[in-house]
């Protein structure tokens, strides 16, 4: 299956959220790893980068999952993700609409959108044509410390209530991914710090990637 057919497969497992970064080479290094050990989806995320970095980093980064056919997302900047055609974008409150997003993007290009502890922009997402919808933080995260948490209730909520695949995200690590997380109704899990800081992110991704296999 080719990357770019990659929309019409439910989004699914490790969602992997890259570190900022200025060392492009640590980067695809360590991304490279999470692919090998089976991540599902990358999202690369860069907030310190200037702009000329992040063209840089994204279309390597793009060239990169091309090989493992596994689709690459960018975070926020949907100009950049149109100019390197990416295969998709993640929106956050404060960014383009879903429905904006899909109307600059090609068609078959992924869109996901970021929904907080908020169950209505969940609908609305799914409305406007979102492919996921991203709820967190489930625990205390190093990259989004002041995050909203988020109680599984809602998850369990979302679960009976919208149709398109949910992404757990915030502080996941391997000890409470699964029973706290996968068995609570996501569909795929957004990982960034346990996953890029471990001693061995091939086996950390290829862990990530077990839970699901044993949730089928």
């Amino acid at each position: 299956m080719s990357v770019r057919s990659l929309k019409s497969r439910r989004i699914r497992g490790l969602y992997a959220i890259t570190p900022d970064s200025e060392d492009t080479h640590d980067l695809l290094d360590k991304t490279q790893q999470a692919l090998a050990g089976g991540a599902g989806c990358i999202q690369y995320r860069n907030k310190s980068a200037d702009n000329v970095l992040r063209k840089k980093q994204a279309s390597l980064l793009l060239q990169l999952c091309s090989k493992y056919e596994i689709p690459l997302v960018i975070n926020d900047h949907i100009d950049l993700a149109i100019e390197i055609d990416a295969d998709g974008v993640h929106v956050g409150r404060d960014d383009t609409s879903v429905s904006d997003a899909r109307k600059l993007l090609k068609q078959g290009k992924i869109v996901g959108a970021s929904c907080y502890n908020n169950l209505n922009l969940a609908i609305e997402a799914e409305k406007q044509g979102a492919d996921y919808v991203a709820f967190g933080a489930f625990f205390p995260s190093v990259t989004k410390p002041d995050a909203t948490p988020v109680s599984m209730s809602l998850i369990n909520q979302a679960r009976r209530t919208v149709t398109t695949s949910i992404v757990g995200i915030g502080g996941i690590q391997l000890t409470n991914a699964a029973a706290m997380v996968i068995d609570n109704g996501c569909d795929a899990i957004a990982v960034c710090s346990d996953l890029y800081q471990a001693k061995n992110i091939k086996l950390r991704a290829a862990q990530y990637a077990h839970l699901f296999t044993q949730n089928l």
